[in-house]
Order: C-alpha cells, then sequence, then structure tokens
C-alpha cells in the first residue's frame, strides 16, 4: 500500500492543504493511506469509494473523512467521472483551546468521533448534503481554496474559522438527520459523551492525560466519567488509552525502524519498561519479538 505523507502536501508551520482532484476509469486512483486527516466532498457525478474490503457507492453532495492509517481507493465505471475536493489537515489545525473558546467544543468532537466508531458501521455515518447545506459546504470549501492560494495577510486564521464553520455544519445536519432513536434519552447522552471521549483519546493518545483534565474537558466529575465510560465502553478510560497506545505501537513496529524506546515515547510512555511489560501483556509478547514475528511472517 502507497502511504501519502502530509510533508507532500502541506508545510509543518501550518498543517493544511485543500485541492480538486477527478477521477474517471482510467484515473480511479490505487489504494493508499496517509498520515493525516482527509474530508472528502464528492462535487459532481458518481462512483464507489473503496474502504475496509468494503464498496459503497457516492454520489454528488456526500461527505466523509479518512483517518490517518486508512486504506481506501475510488472506482469509476466508463463514461462517469468523479469530481471532489480532498481537505487535507492535520488533528492540530484546530486547538481545543480555541474550540473552548468558541463554545463549540461539543459540536466539533460529536462530528469528529465518528470516524472512530467500529469499521462495520463507519459509513452509516456518511452525509449526503443537499440544497442550502450542499452550497453552504461547498461555499467553504471553495472559499478556503482561495485564501490557500492566494495567502493574504491572515489567511491561516480564514482558514481555521471557515473548517470550524464547516465541521459545525456538517455535525448540525448529522444531527438533525438522526435526531429519531430507539433508545431512551439518558442513554443517548452517555453514548454521545463516550463516543466524544474517545475521540479525543484517539487524538491525544501521546500527550499526559488524566481523569482530572478530561472530567474539566468534559465538565464532569471523575467518578461519574469513570462509571459512564465503563458502563458504555465496557473498560475503563485508562483501559482504553492503554489499547489505543498498543495498537499505534503495532503499527510503528510494522511500519518502521524504530528503536522500542523511541516507540514508547512516540506512542505516550515516558517509561519505556512499563510500555514494554504493558505490550507484552496485551499482545502476548515482547515488542522486539512482535516486529521480528511480522517480518517474518
Amino acid at each position: 500500500m502507497r502511504t501519502l505523507t502530509s510533508d507532500r502536501f502541506m508545510k509543518r508551520e501550518f498543517p493544511f492543504s485543500i485541492m480538486t482532484a477527478f477521477h474517471n476509469e482510467h484515473n480511479s486512483g490505487e489504494f493508499h493511506g496517509h498520515d493525516f486527516v482527509e474530508l472528502v466532498y464528492i462535487v459532481k457525478g458518481e462512483g464507489e469509494h473503496l474502504f475496509a474490503d468494503e464498496r459503497y457507492e457516492v454520489c454528488a453532495g456526500d461527505v466523509f473523512i479518512i483517518n490517518p492509517g486508512e486504506e481506501h481507493a475510488y472506482h469509476v465505471v466508463p463514461g462517469k467521472q468523479l469530481d471532489i475536493i480532498n481537505c487535507l489537515f492535520e488533528p492540530g489545525l484546530i486547538s481545543d483551546t480555541l474550540l473552548k473558546e468558541l463554545g463549540v467544543s461539543q459540536s466539533m468532537d460529536y462530528f469528529y468521533v465518528h470516524p472512530f466508531l467500529n469499521p462495520t458501521e463507519r459509513f452509516h455515518h456518511m452525509l449526503n448534503l443537499r440544497g442550502p447545506d450542499a452550497a453552504r459546504a461547498l461555499a467553504l470549501l471553495e472559499g478556503m481554496m482561495g485564501e490557500l492560494n492566494q495567502r493574504h495577510p491572515g489567511f491561516t486564521a480564514f482558514i481555521r474559522l471557515q473548517m470550524i464553520e464547516l465541521l459545525i455544519l456538517l455535525s448540525r445536519c448529522y444531527g438533525m438527520r438522526h435526531a429519531v432513536r430507539t433508545k431512551p434519552a439518558r442513554s443517548n447522552k452517555n453514548e454521545l459523551l463516550v463516543r466524544r471521549i474517545c475521540g479525543y483519546l484517539e487524538r491525544h493518545y501521546d500527550e499526559r492525560i488524566s481523569l482530572t483534565s478530561l472530567s474539566e474537558l468534559f465538565n464532569i466529575s471523575t467518578r461519574q466519567l469513570n462509571r459512564t465510560f465503563k458502563q458504555e465502553a465496557g473498560c475503563s478510560v485508562l483501559d482504553h488509552v492503554h489499547h489505543i497506545r498498543v495498537e499505534k505501537a503495532k503499527l510503528l513496529l510494522q511500519e518502521t525502524d524504530e528503536k522500542v524506546i523511541t516507540i514508547a515515547t512516540s506512542v505516550g510512555y515516558e517509561d519505556p519498561a512499563f510500555f514494554s511489560q504493558l505490550f507484552a501483556r496485551t499482545v502476548g509478547c515482547s515488542p522486539g519479538k512482535y516486529r521480528e514475528m511480522w517480518l517474518n511472517a
């Protein structure tokens, strides 16, 4: 699989890029992954999106997110064309502090968490925009393209604000179209909270995470946070963090030649000995043995 890296499309000081792309029978694109987030908007045409060994029909107005490490491609039948806008960015493009100051972090987290749901449910959360919503989303995307191309003073601030507006719009559309649920309201609220927390942990797994900081961020007591998370996710918050970090470490062991001590630090562990013990307890072998078995498989 070909992996696209962020340094090919965006500069380190401003981790964002946006462009148009056109796919037809001769240019459907090979399977690939990337180390950044990709928001895709289908402007015109129809085709199939290949993702996680499945095929999904896509058409004008569809919008979805591809996460770092996920593989995907497109397939277009003869005589058809798929016109898309690719919005590429790193999660750190919009800081949590800015979102909190604007009072929109809940909306952002709600939409952002969808890509981290179970892969079998993945594209149940794809949106198809119509009418004013589609026009507004397209205008925001084109506005960001214009700002990035012209690079007038303040263009990075404009792009960040337009990106926030776009994600809030998508979150609102999703919420309105999935407002009818069969679960009790309290269960819905708890489920949403845990999804938001999981999304946050996926984005910040390599940082120092504590129950106190999470409870402050999500405005809930540490006791209630632990209890609600365990009820909905079936494990503690700490166990979930360890799970995310170990899975990230497995990918690094497979795809890089980095030393185990370096990988331990990159996934959030200051103590490499603790990391190795945790990895062995979780996976069944040491990090070094895991890499060896992977290379010899």
